[in-house]
């Protein structure tokens, strides 16, 4: 006879239906802009009351949030990792497309959502958008301080070149969203050549400090 599974607890069914909410919500967002998430249909979803909703988030904007947590904190994870050990400029660029690549091919609704909602018309998401993207940018500056080929470029010449980056990537995560899958490959190519010809044309850069 084997054992009963134990019951779940109070906090492990709080959780589950959190995770229930948020699942549902980039289903519904699939079609559609945060701005129009119908809170009613978003309950009928996960098989709640629209008012069990406020046990969880405390605003709709409160989920919006968290859905931008979500979808960057992974990325931001693995990024973090090729970066270390201060690799060369082509091996960073390598690297940080195929780990763009993969990671949007396994979560393309998290992905959609953030590309969707970058200028979309609820303030506070498009607002936390724009901040995850700029602590990308300040943190790919810091990594590129460290390389022996930019030691004479001072903070303006790395935020802009970290911008540049960060802008071709955020583009080309669009793109790749709404691609076929065998148009995938493609815009991940043409991501790392465009990001190439960058650093060609950075080292003939003359330093603006």
């Amino acid at each position: 006879m084997t054992d009963a599974p134990a019951p779940e607890s109070r906090q492990e069914k709080k959780d589950r239906t959190r995770r229930a909410i948020l699942d549902a919500a980039l289903d519904l967002l699939s079609d559609g802009a945060f701005a129009a998430l119908s809170l009613r249909q978003l309950a009928r979803e996960v098989g709640i009351v629209p008012t069990a909703f406020y046990r969880h988030f405390a605003t709709v904007d409160e989920l919006g949030l968290a859905l931008v947590d979500e979808s960057f904190v992974s990325l931001r994870t693995m990024l973090n990792e090729v970066r270390r050990g201060d690799p060369t400029p082509e091996a960073l660029i390598d690297n940080s497309v195929e780990v763009l690549a993969s990671h949007l091919a396994a979560d393309l609704a998290h992905f959609r959502f953030i590309s969707r909602e970058r200028y979309g018309g609820v303030s506070v998401v498009s607002e936390a958008i724009r901040r995850e993207l700029e602590l990308f940018s300040r943190e790919l500056a810091r990594d590129l301080a460290r390389m022996p080929e930019l030691a004479a470029w001072g903070a303006r010449d790395l935020s802009l070149l970290a911008g540049l980056f960060v802008d071709l990537m955020v583009s080309a995560a669009a793109e790749f969203i709404d691609a076929e899958p065998a148009r995938r490959h493609e815009i991940t190519e043409t991501l790392r050549n465009q990001a190439r010809m960058i650093v060609v044309g950075a080292a003939g850069w003359t330093p603006l400090d």
